[in-house]
């Protein structure tokens, strides 16, 4: 029996940060999907907020993606490394795993669970604003990675866990501009590498909960 258990569910963004880190060295781990009763009974005994992912390590629960793909990193290191050793290396690439939740999952998220709402108590304005923190991500995104493979230090890292995921909903909700030409290279590569298309596919079943409706491609 793995010693690790993650709580997660395949659609979600977040959870496919985590998962992406673990198919990365594939760790060995009991994936408690979330939609069983079960599972969900036990995700509210560990964390009362029911949020996820969280994973359970023996008798330690961590909580929040970044966390997890730190946790892995640190106890669990395999080649694939997350966080570089150096402290100024690994500042940025917690600046840019910041960056990616902050500025582009917040935003998305917000348009996506606007959607959900009935349509008398939607923030039109909250959404346009949204839209507009969208934008300006894109397109300092383009700046940032012009002539970089990966987000920094040119290999894979926490922040290319996180981009994928995000900019991947990112472009269903806001599609990315043509003229981000790098962004789009970017989610191109991400898309192409192992951990995260496996996550993808994983989540094919569920894109009809999509409430944007989700594009015929990807």
């Amino acid at each position: 029996m793995p010693r690790l258990k993650l709580y997660a569910h395949p659609f979600s963004s977040y959870s496919q940060k985590a998962l992406v880190a673990l198919y990365e060295n594939a760790t060995p781990f009991e994936y408690r999907m979330l939609g069983d009763a079960e599972a969900m009974g036990e995700l509210a005994a560990l964390w009362p907020m029911k949020r996820f992912p969280v994973l359970v390590d023996g008798g330690r629960t961590v909580l929040e993606a970044s966390t997890i793909v730190e946790h892995l990193d640190l106890h669990h290191r395999a080649a694939v490394r997350f966080l570089p050793d150096d402290p100024a290396a690994a500042l940025e690439v917690r600046m840019l795993d910041r960056f990616f939740d902050n500025y582009v999952s917040t935003p998305q998220q917000k348009i996506v669970f606007d959607r959900l709402r009935p349509e008398a108590s939607r923030d039109a304005y909250g959404v346009a604003e949204a839209r507009a923190m969208l934008d300006t991500a894109y397109a300092w995104l383009e700046r940032w990675m012009d002539g970089r493979e990966w987000a920094s230090g040119g290999r894979f890292s926490l922040a290319d866990c996180a981009a994928a995921p995000f900019l991947f909903y990112a472009d269903w909700t806001h599609p990315i501009g043509a003229a981000y030409a790098n962004v789009h290279a970017y989610r191109r590569r991400l898309l192409e590498r192992p951990s995260f298309a496996r996550a993808v596919d994983e989540a094919r079943p569920y894109r009809p909960l999509f409430p944007l409706g989700a594009p015929d491609r990807d």
